[in-house]
């Protein structure tokens, strides 16, 4: 038997429809990609500041690309959870208009998502610093060593991800910021909504009106202030029996 509660956000999303998911680390732990803070995150293990920041990069992309390469691994091994499945499936019934997503493993692409705001950028792409060429990550790729370099420039290349000391893409960031202004309803799901600016989205979102339903295992910033619904659990277990209730 369906809960009333989900059966009450199915409700919700066919009487508003334009419906826009932010999404964050939890969403991917299922599909075998661990949060980056956390007992089994990346950061107890590499300190950022030496293996994420921008001038870490620039000064010994030799050494970050160690952590680079157990990353891109992780992700090569990764496969879209029911979680991004559901979402895949809520666009595909024409309710779901965007994902906003903190996450740089590209898995809502991979989903069948569309119209996806990589906030943080995607670690599935190089870029090269220098001359701004940009090749699809691939096995081959991570494998050399030192590390990948620009065929044009033979400069290291690095993920097209934001690395700390560097801003949000402004595309994505205004692209991101239309989303919330006209969503009706703003899913949340699996973010801990700590890591700025990119939490500032859903308060957006609240401002113009869009009802707020937050899927996660434990309560955030956002449950006391700015959440209607709260559903607590596990967003693999939960989004599939409410995208099955508008079918």
């Amino acid at each position: 038997m369906v809960s009333e509660d989900y059966l009450k956000i199915a409700n919700i999303i066919k009487e508003r429809g334009y419906v826009v998911a932010f999404t964050g680390a939890g969403i991917s732990v299922d599909s075998g990609i661990p949060a980056f803070r956390g007992g089994q995150g990346l950061w107890e293990r590499y300190d950022p500041m030496e293996y994420a920041h921008i001038s870490a990069f620039n000064r010994n992309p030799e050494k970050v690309w160690v952590m680079l390469r157990e990353m891109s691994n992780v992700i090569f091994d990764s496969a879209p959870s029911p979680a991004h499945l559901a979402l895949g499936k809520l666009e595909e019934l024409g309710y779901l208009k965007a994902v906003i997503t903190q996450n740089v493993d590209g898995l809502h692409r991979v989903a069948g998502n569309k119209n996806v705001i990589e906030y943080h950028g995607n670690h599935r792409w190089l870029v090269c610093l220098n001359c701004s060429k940009r090749y699809p990550l691939t096995r081959e790729f991570v494998e050399i060593l030192p590390y990948p370099s620009c065929e044009n420039c033979f400069t290291p290349l690095k993920p097209d991800v934001v690395f700390f000391g560097e801003g949000i893409p402004m595309e994505a960031m205004l692209r991101a910021n239309v989303e919330a202004e006209r969503c009706k309803v703003m899913l949340i799901i699996g973010t801990s909504g700590v890591v700025y600016p990119a939490a500032n989205i859903p308060y957006i979102a609240k401002s113009k009106g869009a009802k707020i339903v937050e899927i996660n295992i434990e309560e955030t910033p956002f449950t006391s202030s700015i959440t209607d619904y709260f559903l607590k659990g596990n967003a693999s277990s939960i989004l599939p029996i409410i995208t099955d209730s508008l079918v």
